[in-house]
């Protein structure tokens, strides 16, 4: 058997707990990866990340399964040809954590509820299993992590064995592998084939937390964390919610109740805010109408110019106040992006649906509106200006039966 033929012994598969180990060096790619003849370095699979750590000093930045061989990644060449390994305790011991609470969480909500987990994600800050479920509501979801948690603390074995395929009963999920299947077992709970890596016992999955329920193509996706995560995620979530009831002066119990209150207090003022922002926007527009004078065409215009901003209420509002005088026209050019507001009174003699959406459509843009109001896009500022131009020079045409 060549070097690149050779088949690298998975130390994690019986031992989890290593730490530390030693190891010859069977090749270095051209591409910089490095082959050991056996290694205690898990690579990326199955949902979870891969293990870091160092070979001979030198940082391990990635591990790749290729198959039967397992390829490290180093930040620098490893010239050694006998090699100390060491692993990332506190990285391995946290995906340990997350991974078997990932097991026991899924077994439980296939007890409770006959949903099957269908994907599952390790991620940096919290993982996810994706479940085969119409629904969970939310009492089910905080029962399955009571349960979940009360199993954890119930210390049970977390054992693992290899077993013919055939010779595998019990399985949580079946399995098309064939041959020998590492089988990972919750003492009266859960087997499941699984290549990862794994606390020996539930109670080192220390407290489990579901945080967030999302639907995901088609199924229900819950985000847990376990262990130190659990941990750190509560008390960032209990001093977030210690400040909230601080900032309200209430109880930390009475801080969502008043929450809610003071959301509602202030969903009701900007409602009234916004309703009298329009009634000041209209009312501006009425006195800019009184200020116009009429031009050749018997009109009276006004042309608002806005920097940068968009074609919201208070501009119509504006619009519309202006426009509710007779014989009126009033254009807003934005620059920023290049669009255009035009409204005139019903007495003006133009259509400004039909003028907005024939110019911005001659200078490559799009827009349209009713008889009274109408607006519009262009892509450039340079095609802002010929529009801004040609609705000006028809709101200075005399009106014709043309511009009815």
């Amino acid at each position: 058997m060549g070097l690149s033929d050779s088949i690298t012994q998975r130390l994690y598969y019986t031992d989890s707990y290593l730490k530390d180990f030693r190891a010859s060096v069977v090749e270095r790619a051209p591409d910089g990866r490095l082959y050991l003849d056996r290694t205690a370095f898990y690579p990326a699979s199955g949902g979870q990340p891969g293990d870091r750590g160092s070979i001979a000093g030198v940082p391990v930045l990635e591990v790749i399964d290729e198959g039967e061989r397992i390829a490290h990644v180093t930040g620098a060449p490893v010239g050694d040809a006998e090699v100390a390994c060491r692993i990332d305790w506190t990285r391995r011991f946290d995906h340990m954590q997350q991974h078997t609470g990932q097991h026991l969480l899924s077994a439980v909500v296939v007890e409770l509820y006959g949903a099957q987990t269908v994907g599952f994600h390790l991620g940096a800050a919290s993982s996810t299993i994706d479940v085969a479920a119409g629904t969970l509501s939310e009492e089910q979801i905080k029962e399955a992590e009571r349960r979940a948690n009360e199993i954890a603390c119930e210390d049970r074995p977390v054992s693992v064995s290899f077993e013919d395929t055939g010779q595998a009963p019990g399985l949580r999920r079946p399995n098309e592998r064939e041959g020998t299947l590492r089988i990972v077992t919750i003492e009266g709970l859960d087997r499941r084939a699984c290549g990862g890596t794994h606390v020996r016992a539930t109670g080192e999955i220390g407290p489990i937390l579901i945080r967030k329920l999302d639907r995901a193509h088609g199924n229900l996706r819950l985000e847990f964390l376990c262990g130190l995560r659990a941990v750190g995620r509560a008390r960032a979530d209990y001093d977030a919610l210690s400040e909230i009831a601080r900032t309200l002066s209430v109880a930390l119990d009475d801080a969502p109740g008043q929450a809610a209150a003071q959301a509602q207090l202030l969903e009701t003022a900007e409602k009234a805010r916004r309703k009298l922002a329009l009634e000041l926007a209209a009312m501006r527009g009425r006195e800019l109408y009184q200020a116009a004078a009429p031009n050749a065409a018997g009109l009276r215009c006004h042309l608002e110019r806005i920097g940068k901003g968009t074609l919201d209420e208070e501009l119509r509002a504006l619009a519309g106040g202006f426009a509710a005088g007779a014989r009126a026209c009033f254009l807003a050019v934005v620059e920023e992006p290049p669009s255009v507001l035009l409204a005139v009174s019903k007495d003006a003699g133009l259509n400004a649906g039909d003028l907005v959406k024939q110019a911005v459509a001659a200078l490559g843009g799009r827009g349209g509106g009713s008889a009274q109001m109408a607006q519009g896009g262009v892509p450039s500022r340079a095609a802002l200006e010929q529009l801004a131009a040609e609705l000006t020079g028809a709101a200075g045409r005399p009106p014709s039966a043309d511009s009815l």
